[in-house]
Formats: structure tokens, sequence, C-alpha cells
């Protein structure tokens, strides 16, 4: 969280009161965010694992957050970020023995061993990372995920949630490369000249209709990665009649795209291309 300016104060009324100024960000409403595209919740846990990154190895030590739960968070132009800090500790737990060393949630219970110097291993780290799974990973990520990248999702969300998996301490870095990136169209190429007619430097202004998740509250505006993406996406949806490539990309690069269910009405715009579906 962006550090504006703090302020100590120990007086006889107010003994030691750290007053901090951050920067503002929204409330996290898990509902919402259940409502947004894929891409955007694939970017809020990224933000999120380079937050469990940091606390397991921040300058002093591995800290964990006693209470990780959503309200403990806030948006940020589209980053998570963690914003009440007065329950987190680095202090780890001693122990005598493995029994000394078990964690307990509501669906699973860990136990994890004692080290030489009689403390829990990486006790920290697993608490932050599991709660990090079962309140976030496991809505967020699975949710409507393109269906190339299940796989790679499901390993990511297992992982984080089973002991065998993260037992070494370490968590899943996982970044939207362009070979990530690729994956979220490995499909059978079609040629757009057969089925549709390509209208360079034209926007259809209106012929809008309703999809989820849009990036548009009154049209259906989506993500691709190309043109073949986009000639799958209008042909699922009875509805489309033509699209509209723009100038726009999301935080990944994909380019933002209207689909529209006319094509009457073409204007000129030097920004765009339109691709009309060829009729029988």
């Amino acid at each position: 969280f962006q550090l504006y300016g703090y302020c100590y104060q120990d007086s006889n009324d107010i003994p030691d009161t750290l007053t901090t100024i951050t920067e503002l960000g929204s409330p996290l409403e898990m509902i919402q965010l259940l409502q947004t595209s894929w891409e955007d919740r694939f970017r809020i846990c990224l933000s999120l694992v380079r937050l469990l990154h940091y606390l397991a190895h921040s300058p002093l030590g591995s800290v964990t957050l006693l209470d990780f739960r959503p309200r403990q968070f806030v948006i940020v132009d589209g980053e998570l970020k963690v914003t009440d800090l007065d329950d987190a500790s680095i202090e780890e737990s001693s122990c005598t023995s493995n029994s000394d060393c078990f964690m307990e949630f509501p669906a699973r219970n860990f136990t994890l061993p004692c080290s030489v110097e009689g403390r829990c291993q990486s006790m920290n780290e697993k608490r932050n990372l599991y709660n990090a799974y079962r309140f976030f990973f496991t809505y967020l990520l699975p949710h409507s995920a393109p269906s190339s990248l299940r796989p790679l999702l499901d390993k990511i969300v297992n992982a984080t949630g089973n002991r065998n998996k993260h037992g070494n301490g370490k968590c899943f870095l996982f970044y939207p490369s362009p070979s990530v990136n690729s994956k979220f169209t490995q499909k059978c190429v079609k040629s757009a000249n057969a089925k549709y007619r390509r209208v360079p430097e034209a926007f259809i202004p209106d012929e809008n209709y309703r999809c989820w998740p849009s990036y548009h509250h009154k049209g259906c505006l989506l993500s691709v990665f190309d043109v073949n993406e986009a000639i799958e996406i209008c042909d699922s949806y009875s509805q489309c009649k033509a699209f509209v490539l723009t100038n726009q990309t999301t935080w990944t690069g994909r380019q933002l795209v209207f689909f529209k269910m006319a094509s009457n009405h073409i204007m000129p715009d030097p920004d765009k291309i339109t691709y009309v579906k060829v009729t029988d």
C-alpha cells in the first residue's frame, strides 16, 4: 500500500499512536468481482501473488496477516492492496515437536515440521498462502476462465490449497507472458475472408447488444487475442452479425472488440476495422 505520510503521537491521553495517510482504494466486494471479466480477476490474483511473495521475503522477515479476509483489502487501479496491518505479525510459532505446528482451518488442517531451532517451518507463509487460496484464488481464478488455460489454473489453485504441493513454502508466481497470452486462443485457424468481409477504417456506431462479461455496460465489448478469436466469439452469439476491432488493448495486451447485431450503418473511422458476417 502506498504510504504518503504518518504521524506518531505519544501523550497522556493517546499513548503510542501512529496515524498513517495512504492512497485511496475501493472496498473489495467479492460478488462484484465475480461479475467482472476474467482478465480483471486474473490481474487481482496476480497482484495478490506479488503481495504473498513480498510478505514471505520482507525486510522484517516472513510476515503473516492473522486476519486475512477480503475486508482487509482494497482495489487501487485494478490492483489488490492490503489496507489493515493491525494484525500483521513476524513471529514464527515456537515448537518442541511437529505436533506443536498444527494449523487448523475450517475445511483443512496441516501439520508443519518443527525445525532444529524450535520454530515451525514457514508457518507464516503457509498461513498467508492457504488463506489466499480459500478467500481469493478458489473463487476468482477458475470462474469463467478461458478453456485453454483451465488445466494450468487448476494446477495453480490445487497447489495453493494442497499441503504436499506447497510443502516447500514457495508460492506459485504466474505472469501474463506472451506464451500464456497465446494460450487464451489455441484454436484452429479460420479464414476471415470466407465468412466475414473486412471493412478497413470503419465503425458501426449503433446495433449494440449486451453480453457478459463486457467492458461496456451498454454493449458487448470483449478482449481477444486475434481476429480468429473474435470470429469464434461472434459465431457463438446468434445475434452477432459483425464486430469492430479497436486500437485499444487491455493490461495484458489483448485487443478490445465491439460485437454488433447488424451492420446497416457503417461510418468512417481511421482507428477501427470492421468485419461483417457474409450471409449465404
